[in-house]
């Protein structure tokens, strides 16, 4: 790219509609975002009659900036009322609930938006400078890598969710389970919708994860054990304070988290969520102190937060590069791209290099805007928890009736938010992990529908997943994530077994001794 490009570029951009565009996204995407079950897709796909009167890179940069701020509030309700926005947020819901039931709800929320800008900021580099290159990988996974990332996104969910991870596969099976509701992947014959037409297009995971969450934390709010995070000092907010130390103390976590998050985002029809959810398991795994996560502990939360903007950004690089939609909102936006004339592909740089460099700038601006704004949605965001439950309980519910109708606009849905709701609440009371579930339901169709397509392409022989290099290497990773916990109980059952042995031989030869002296 030549400093002319660049030049071009910021011209386009340092405008009053682009940048005017930028802010309005970002207050938009914020109150979308915020508000369980409004996802980040529903309010791009809301924008689209109004990108009608919009140039290219005002459209295009509304897109992106409701997008970051959507993805990013989803961690607000997340950390103070324990119901994520996002299925991202889903993925460590649980730390940022439990550093805020230590009365650290401002630190949960400076970490959600500080890391995921942050994030979307180096990931917004690596679309400028190794854009090309990285969506040249992306095309060379096929079914094989699809199936064994989606694997490997699973097993993570189930190993650190729970203390326990039998618990976690059984949630993890349950997810998987509902997912197979619909036609099928195939032959497209029915399966387990029971005659009923609702079903025929399988169950959605937002009213699930809608009912687990929110509906089974209203529901948990009337048991008698139910506790409930202390009320902030309103009078000493400081957002963000600590961050740069944060920084300093887990710098590993973080690049890691942008890494990953950069990498994955950048595989068409993967994008961030499942990114952070690789994101948070891995940061347990390579953990020094694993057994601080799941008690508010700020280094899962800073991993996956990075990963969760990261990946937002890198979804991008198929999209401009080959147009080649990395998830469903860069659908949305090749869309738009293509209704005013722009074609996204390698053409675009050659023929038009200014304007996919100056829809590139628009990443930095929107995610630069996520820190004022941020600052100011923590100082007004920490103050819910100063709300008598009495008055938030009723809200809450209400925004789980709106946000599960609003998916299909069918009442449908609202019954399997309160069935999902009480099943949730059932489960975790018996210490089953909820998170599983809600990946097992996204990532189902991902798995079968690659494992089809993979058992098609090999002839049946499993020994075909790992022929291809790339494939191999996830493969080999997954098998071990499955082998060694098993392996490493087993080591354990022997030790304990020869342990008792050792002891009784010991006792013995002390007591043959004192026999002998007695």
């Amino acid at each position: 790219m030549t400093f002319e490009t660049f030049a071009t570029a910021a011209n386009i951009v340092f405008q009053a509609p682009v940048l005017l565009a930028i802010l309005g996204g970002a207050v938009y995407g914020l109150f979308i975002g915020a508000i369980p079950g409004l996802t980040a897709t529903m309010a791009t796909a809301l924008l689209v009659p109004l990108t009608f009167y919009l140039d290219p890179v005002p459209a295009i940069a509304l897109i992106v900036s409701t997008t970051a701020m959507a993805i990013t509030a989803g961690d607000i309700p997340g950390a103070l009322l324990r119901i994520p926005g996002t299925p991202a947020s889903a993925a460590y819901v649980d730390e940022s609930y439990a550093l805020t039931m230590k009365g650290k709800a401002e630190t949960a929320l400076s970490i959600g938006i500080f890391f995921s800008a942050c994030g979307g900021l180096v990931g917004a580099v690596v679309l400028l400078v190794t854009g090309p290159l990285l969506a040249h990988v992306a095309l060379m996974f096929s079914s094989f890598e699809f199936f064994w990332l989606a694997m490997l996104g699973l097993m993570t969910s189930a190993l650190v969710s729970s203390s326990d991870p039998a618990r976690g596969f059984i949630s993890l099976l349950i997810g998987l389970l509902i997912a197979t509701v619909g036609l099928d992947v195939t032959s497209g014959q029915p399966r387990f919708t029971f005659g009923s037409i609702d079903l025929m297009g399988g169950v959605s995971f937002i009213p699930v994860m809608i009912g687990m969450f929110a509906f089974a934390e209203v529901l948990r709010g009337f048991s008698a054990n139910a506790s409930f995070p202390p009320a902030p000092d309103t009078s000493r907010a400081r957002p963000f304070h600590g961050m740069g130390h944060l920084l300093m103390r887990y710098p590993f976590s973080f690049l890691r988290g942008a890494s990953l998050g950069t990498a994955v985002g950048a595989l068409p029809g993967v994008g961030g969520d499942v990114a952070a959810w690789i994101a948070y398991g891995m940061s347990k795994r390579m953990s020094k102190t694993p057994e601080k996560f799941g008690t508010g502990h700020e280094e899962g939360l800073i991993e996956a937060s990075t990963s969760n903007n990261a990946g937002l950004s890198s979804a991008w690089i198929p999209a401009l590069v080959f147009g080649i939609p990395g998830d469903a909102v860069t659908a949305i936006a090749v869309g738009v791209l293509f209704m005013k004339g722009l074609n996204p592909g390698p053409r675009l740089f050659v023929e038009n290099p200014s304007m996919p460099t100056a829809i590139i700038m628009t990443f930095f601006l929107a995610n630069l805007l996520l820190f004022p704004i941020g600052y100011l949605a923590i100082k007004g965001a920490r103050r819910v928890l100063s709300v008598p439950r009495g008055v938030i309980v009723p809200v809450v519910l209400a925004c789980c009736i709106l946000g599960s109708f609003a998916i299909n606009n069918s009442t449908f849905d609202i019954g399997v938010m309160f069935v999902a709701g009480i099943v949730g609440y059932l489960l975790e009371e018996n210490g089953f992990p909820i998170a599983p579930i809600i990946l097992g339901l996204v990532l189902g169709p991902v798995l079968e529908r690659n494992f089809i397509m993979s058992m098609q392409i090999a002839n049946g022989d499993l020994l075909g997943f790992f022929d291809r290099p790339i494939a191999a290497v996830l493969g080999v990773i997954v098998c071990s994530l499955l082998i060694l916990p098993i392996a490493r109980a087993t080591w354990r059952r022997v030790g304990r077994a020869k342990h008792p042995s050792t002891l009784s031989t010991h006792t013995s030869d002390h007591e043959q001794e004192r026999n002998e002296h007695g």
